[in-house]
């Protein structure tokens, strides 16, 4: 059974205040929902997407090719997180370039698009936003809510920003803040945006060019640390593109040609995503993981920190993820049972380093499939 997406949005005119201490007003949230909310409106599911998804959480698009959901393994009629039972919501996060107001739209002041003058926003601020746009649906109590990377984070901080408004949260390789090492992978990325001459101090968009470049290395970065050294190896090996090898001698020995198959595949990679993402889009996103830290407030105590969350949690980490380790899952779990707060943690022995929680693992998604199957929630 093929689930049929429609993308909807929502405006809101009143200020929304931002962690900054700027506000934002006149702007608009992209949505899509799956399934049917009951009569006790009791069966919601609301689901945080990453760095660089979106919305689009399951089905397809009509008429589109290609269009299918980033999470659709796990989410639709007979999933793991069954559509048939649960009433599920994807929200495009502010900021983000796919629907959401963010940098590529008009500033409702200057009439000028936002680009480099977009608020900076955080994980607290997208939930916040997320919150209006649950309530206009009249969804005022989550039955869970669920996330993957910075998804997960934003699924924990539900937990602690609106407490009684969530009955179960599923954290998918996450982490209660970045490492240092994180960050740096991070900041990297964005020196190569802004290094690129066509970035112009973020306002591009008066320039009528888009700093490509830039784009492209930071999708490649981003793309070495999401697999890990085993897939990598399996994938690629040092195996030669093939009119490389061809070659009676082989190699090229040039700086400039691209010889393995491991830099055509990452070229790919950041040449696609260079046509997709917006660059300011970027900045802010990477910026929000970076900034995300809720025992900041405790003097670093997680424990003190995660005091507040009172409902059931399942927490997914996966071996070879380095970017977002399991010992940072088992951290959140340590403070959560020190708080006596109900836990089931499911750690993987998978292959796939950190795009792991996307892909098609039997027992990951035995995992998140047994805990729903154990969550209230029904489509009458």
């Amino acid at each position: 059974m093929t689930l049929i997406a429609t993308p909807q949005s929502m405006h809101f005119s009143a200020p929304l205040g931002l962690q900054s201490g700027a506000s934002i007003r006149e702007y608009a949230l992209t949505y899509e929902t799956y399934g049917r909310l009951n009569a006790a409106r009791d069966n919601a599911v609301l689901i945080c997407h990453a760095l660089n998804a979106s919305h689009h959480v399951a089905g397809v698009h009509a008429g589109q090719d290609r269009s299918e959901g980033w999470w659709d393994n796990m989410i639709g009629p007979g999933k793991p997180v069954d559509t048939e039972r649960f009433f599920v919501i994807g929200i495009n996060n502010l900021g983000s370039c796919f629907g959401s107001t963010g940098p590529m739209h008009p500033n409702p002041d200057p009439g000028q698009i936002y680009g480099a003058d977009f608020p900076v926003v955080t994980v607290e601020d997208w939930v916040n936003a997320q919150a209006l746009l649950l309530d206009a649906l009249g969804v005022h109590r989550l039955e869970a809510v669920m996330g993957g990377s910075l998804g997960g984070m934003q699924a924990l901080s539900w937990t602690l920003q609106y407490p009684e408004r969530v009955r179960h949260a599923v954290v998918v390789a996450s982490a209660p803040n970045l490492s240092a090492e994180n960050i740096a992978f991070n900041e990297v990325a964005r020196r190569a945006i802004v290094s690129d001459p066509d970035f112009h101090g973020g306002h591009f968009y008066r320039h009528g060019v888009v700093p490509r470049r830039g784009l492209r290395i930071a999708r490649m970065i981003g793309h070495i640390t999401y697999l890990s050294d085993d897939v990598m190896n399996q994938k690629f090996g040092r195996e030669l593109r093939q009119a490389v090898s061809e070659n009676a001698g082989g190699y090229r020995f040039s700086t400039q040609d691209v010889e393995f198959q491991i830099e055509s595949y990452l070229r790919h990679q950041g040449d696609k995503f260079s046509e997709d993402f917006d660059a300011n889009t970027y900045l802010l996103i990477t910026r929000a993981l970076d900034y995300f830290d809720p025992a900041s407030a405790f003097g670093g105590d997680l424990t003190l920190a995660l005091a507040r969350a009172c409902c059931k949690f399942l927490l997914v980490s996966f071996t070879t993820d380095w970017r977002f380790a399991p010992a940072r899952s088992r951290e959140l779990v340590k403070a959560l049972l020190e708080n006596r707060r109900d836990v089931s943690y499911a750690e993987i022995d998978a292959p796939h380093g950190h795009d792991a929680f996307l892909l098609d693992d039997a027992r990951y998604l035995g995992v998140v499939r047994s805990y729903f199957e154990r969550v209230g929630g029904s489509a009458s």
